[in-house]
């Protein structure tokens, strides 16, 4: 992939990165507060843009499945982030060499 290409594409990444963070640390935070509550207990969920009526019990297991997917989504991300990262910094350290050869 050409440098400036990988250049481009690394506030992409990042963003969705930090994006997969935010929504991890949400859901984490719910589950945390659905915790100590009993699991007949009604509670309300946001899915595709309809309100929908649940019990804890049944939101729970959901969003730990959320969350798990959640993690693994965010490591290929990480890994893809740092991959590209890497491929930039050698493609630095190619073209340095270069203009070093050139003007010494």
């Amino acid at each position: 992939m050409a440098p400036y290409t990988t250049h481009a594409r690394l506030p992409n990444l990042l963003s969705s990165v930090q994006g997969s963070m935010r929504l991890t640390i949400e859901i984490r935070l719910v589950l945390e507060t659905l915790a100590p509550l009993a699991g007949d207990r009604k509670c309300f969920r946001m899915i595709n843009g309809v309100l929908v009526e649940r019990t804890v019990k049944d939101v729970t297991p959901q969003l730990r499945t959320n969350t798990d997917g959640l993690k693994q989504v965010l490591d290929d991300l990480l890994k893809q982030y740092q991959s590209k990262q890497e491929e930039l910094e050698k493609w630095k350290v190619r073209i340095v060499d270069k203009i070093h050869a050139i003007c010494y």
